[in-house]
């Protein structure tokens, strides 16, 4: 579109086509060809029609395309066609120039901001717009008007001056080979409207009407992104992350109908706690369905633990009114994992990481309860991981190693055996007892590998002690086992390929299991047992009387030795008035050191530390002590050095 505004005398509002020099050759035609028909040949019915025509099959950036080339082949053409073109169109533009003023309107621009053409001519287009609203739409705009930017699109909500507001896609590009820019205005209103129900629909639970994962963590996102930016408000945020305590029961019995209308309604409860005054600060709260029976409730600009907890405790106080649904009366629980910090240093997956290992612990710790976060015991849980992810490659890189604690017969003093105590020499945590990395050895089943290394290892060295002391009568030692040694390897195998190859005597081999471990076995780890013992293999209860206790299956089992737990041991503890403080302690000592013997059975005391211990665990009848009192776990060198004093502790 080519044009100028008219000079003195022209008539308001319209355009003068600008006088162009025209060459004769440009419009020579070849001998025999019709003449072309060049757009300035349409009428203005023409140019109606092709405005017009099937609308939807030209988006709003072709339409402007379009239209600008037509404005702009009419440049040759009669004003009173052109006029009557720019205003048939259903687009509403505007013509303006490059100090940002509209110089003509058509007729759609005009009904579109309910004011008449000649009414807008001469008004800034950035205002009639609102291009001005934010620096960026407002810069590039005056970048298109300067003509250092080609064009630009954006999108803006009028409102219309009978009071409704409306959604409009604005465009402007320059008029090739003018001075002035096309601004073209299309009502999206219905198109946004659409959008918006369609992202209403995305980010929303069916079941539930709930904002779903999608939109959490969207707000979530954003919460902490505005608070980094100084929004002001508390600083704070905290969620409460929560899930249904045995939910698949009644899916899997009443059926998912139920369970559907179950979630609804857990759903309208959360809502209700988190709407209740004290919740809700300024910066809003969002209830969410994250899937499954898992809810969140995110609370920005918090005030502090306190009122997460409260939020808790009243959730768990609404779930716990029973629900009728459709004839059914149900009664649920809930954990939640609760955690509120400062935004500062904050990031959406530390965030829900964090929740997420609370709600763990409200499962753990028995359901049907809320747990806030605490940095000391998740410090734990992330050294239990980091001890899990290299147990396995430290075996092989022999970070383990052995100690040995002599177990001493308590008639005469003399060190009968020892036992063996692994230590693990982390290149990060230092040296680790067993308590620390035992449990997690069982449960990824490492102590397979870990057990059998322990088992060759002392027995290597029980035969070594032998051979450098060969005048001092040999002692066995003792190996812890774990139950999961017998169900997941082949124990009799190892310990027969493990006594070949290192020489030491059956009977100088002592396996302990836990009581709980041994009593109750039958199938394969009775079986083992029972051939390590015809083997000619000690078989020790380790910590005996604080587990099933059965004492009529006690008999049937191959067990040579029973250790006394130490908290019975313990309450051996005089003053120095020589009163005893609790004689049942000793009592029941007594019974079972005496029910042992009558087994066949020897007696093991551990946590011996004290003379006066010692002495009256002698009188009882216990066979050999364990403890301080004679020896901590040390290394087997300093063992050796026993053996030559003449196995003396």
């Amino acid at each position: 579109m080519s044009g100028t505004p008219e000079g003195p005398g022209s008539a308001p509002g319209t355009i003068r086509p600008p006088v162009t020099e025209r060459h004769p050759e440009t419009f020579e035609r070849p001998s025999g060809r019709p003449p072309e028909r060049h757009a300035v040949g349409r009428t203005t019915a023409e140019l109606r029609d092709r405005t017009t025509a099937e609308p939807h099959d030209l988006t709003t950036a072709d339409l402007h395309d379009h239209l600008t080339t037509e404005v702009r082949d009419f440049s040759a053409a009669e004003p009173q066609d052109y006029r009557a073109a720019f205003n048939a169109a259903h687009l509403a533009m505007a013509v303006v120039d490059r100090e940002g003023t509209v110089v003509a309107a058509n007729d759609a621009l005009a009904a579109l901001l309910a004011a008449e053409p000649a009414e807008l001519c001469g008004q800034a287009a950035a205002d009639l717009v609102d291009l001005a609203a934010d620096a960026r739409t407002w810069h590039i705009y005056r970048e298109v008007l300067s003509g250092s930017h080609s064009r630009f699109r954006c999108t803006r909500r009028l409102k219309h001056p009978d009071g409704h507001s409306l959604w409009a896609e604005v465009t402007v590009a320059p008029v090739p080979d003018s001075t002035c820019v096309l601004l073209s205005i299309t009502d999206i209103s219905d198109r946004r409207e659409l959008q918006a129900r369609l992202r209403h629909l995305q980010m929303h639970d069916p079941v539930t009407r709930l904002p779903n994962r999608t939109l959490f963590f969207e707000r979530l996102a954003g919460a902490l992104e505005a608070s980094t930016y100084g929004r002001g408000g508390t600083g704070r945020i905290g969620i409460c992350y929560l899930d249904l305590d045995g939910f698949k029961a009644v899916n899997d019995t009443l059926g998912h109908r139920i369970g559907d209308r179950l979630l609804s309604a857990v759903a309208a409860r959360l809502t209700h706690c988190a709407d209740q005054s004290g919740y809700a600060r300024s910066g809003g709260h969002l209830v969410a369905r994250l899937g499954g029976d898992e809810f969140a409730v995110l609370v920005e600009d918090s005030t502090g633990t306190e009122q997460l907890a409260d939020l808790a405790k009243s959730v768990l106080a609404a779930l716990q009114q029973p629900f009728d649904l459709a004839g059914q009366r149900l009664s649920v629980s809930a954990s939640i994992g609760v955690v509120e910090r400062v935004v500062a240093g904050t990031t959406a997956t530390g965030l829900m990481q964090d929740a997420d290992t609370t709600l763990y612990w409200a499962k753990a710790d028995g359901k049907a309860r809320w747990t806030l976060f605490d940095p000391e015991r998740n410090a734990h849980r992330m050294t239990r991981q980091a001890l899990s992810s290299t147990l396995r490659p430290a075996v092989d890189r022999g970070e383990f190693g052995l100690q040995y604690q002599p177990l001493v017969g308590m008639a005469d003093g003399v060190v009968q055996g020892v036992e063996a105590l692994v230590r693990w020499n982390h290149p990060q945590f230092g040296t680790l007892a067993p308590n620390r990395f035992i449990g997690i050895a069982e449960e990824d089943g490492s102590i397979v590998q870990l057990g059998r290394w322990v088992l060759r290892t002392a027995c290597r060295q029980a035969r070594r002690w032998q051979i450098d002391h060969p005048g001092v009568p040999p002692i066995f030692v003792s190996v812890n086992v774990a139950v999961r040694q017998v169900w997941d390897s082949d124990l009799v195998a190892d310990v027969a390929e493990i006594l070949a190859e290192t020489g030491l005597a059956p009977h100088l081999l002592q396996l302990e299991l836990t009581e709980s471990a041994v009593m109750g076995s039958a199938g394969r780890p009775l079986q083992a047992l029972q051939a390590l013992s015809d083997m000619g293999v000690r078989i020790a209860i380790d910590d005996f009387g604080t587990g099933y206790s059965n004492l009529a299956y006690l008999s049937r089992l191959p067990v040579s030795v029973l250790k006394l737990d130490g908290s019975f041991v313990r309450g051996f503890q005089y003053d120095e008035g020589g009163a005893h403080p609790n004689p049942a302690d000793e009592t029941i000592v007594e019974a079972m050191v005496q029910l042992a013997h009558r087994l066949g059975l020897t007696v093991t005391a551990e946590c011996v530390e004290t003379a006066h211990q010692a002495e009256r665990l002698r009188r009882i009848g216990c066979d050999t002590g364990q403890g301080w009192l004679y020896s901590r776990a040390i290394a087997p060198e300093h063992i050796a050095v026993m053996l030559a004093a003449g196995c003396r502790a």
